[in-house]
């Protein structure tokens, strides 16, 4: 479990998040939503260390992860798995190369040791075969698959996901809102994702942590969240469904 406890961040006079305290779980898909602004990317990059917060605290499984030092969080950035927006794959490495370099670099495994992890996990998000194709020869679904399989190949216990579903198709969409949280609840997996997709949040919403300006405004499940009386949920949610069919026209 990952605990957040009053976490505050501000960027010179630009206060981003107000207090932030929630709780993500293992074997839930947590989904952090809210207008641009609203500091869900900021909390995520406090979440995993890209960002210091100003007062407050992170908690991996009972362990203070803001009080610790460069080393000291050594132990816990190995059980952390990131699916970036853009994939971030390397473009002049093969998928197995791109699979491979976290588990180079963190893992003392054999060659033969590494080569079974990779395909192992190429396996379990459909895409058995592929090791020697370059990102230049992979669909947009294809590329977060192997960010996926990247994220998964140390056996994380906890994984982030930036937009995950960032420029690909409804049907790819979908595709990757069910890998997701099938991993989550496979391998029991603590799962947070940024994400502005409404179907997303229909979809695999198992917990729902609506910011606003800053603040935690809302918190609920995906069955709960169309008969919530929040307004500016409601604004949000409104917002966002009008804007997803005005670009599908």
């Amino acid at each position: 479990m990952i605990e957040v406890k009053d976490i505050y961040k501000s960027f010179g006079e630009n206060q981003v998040l107000k207090g932030i305290s929630a709780e993500f779980k293992p074997g839930v898909t947590t989904l952090i939503i809210g207008g641009s602004g609203s500091g869900k990317t900021t909390l995520m990059k406090n979440m995993v260390g890209l960002h210091e917060p100003d007062s407050g605290k992170v908690l991996y499984d009972g362990r203070d992860f803001t009080s610790m030092n460069t080393h000291e969080r050594i132990p816990i950035r190995k059980e952390i798995g990131m699916l970036f927006q853009g994939s971030a794959l390397f473009d002049s490495m093969t998928v197995e190369k791109n699979i491979r370099f976290p588990l180079d670099m963190f893992t003392e495994q054999s060659k033969a040791e590494k080569l079974d992890r990779i395909n192992f996990v190429l396996e379990r998000v459909n895409l058995a075969g592929k090791n020697k194709l370059y990102p230049t020869e992979l669909s947009g679904g294809m590329k977060k698959r192997v960010g996926i399989a990247r994220a998964i190949a140390m056996n994380p216990k906890y994984l982030f996901c930036d937009e995950p579903n960032s420029g690909l198709d409804p049907k790819s969409s979908i595709m990757i809102d069910e890998l997701i949280k099938e991993i989550t609840e496979e391998y029991n997996i603590t799962t947070a994702v940024v994400t502005h997709d409404m179907n997303s949040v229909m979809g695999i919403g198992d917990h729902i942590i609506f910011l606003h300006q800053g603040k935690k405004w809302w918190e609920g499940s995906n069955k709960e969240i169309t008969s919530t009386d929040n307004q500016e949920l409601n604004d949000f949610v409104f917002a966002t469904k009008l804007m997803e069919t005005l670009l599908k026209k």
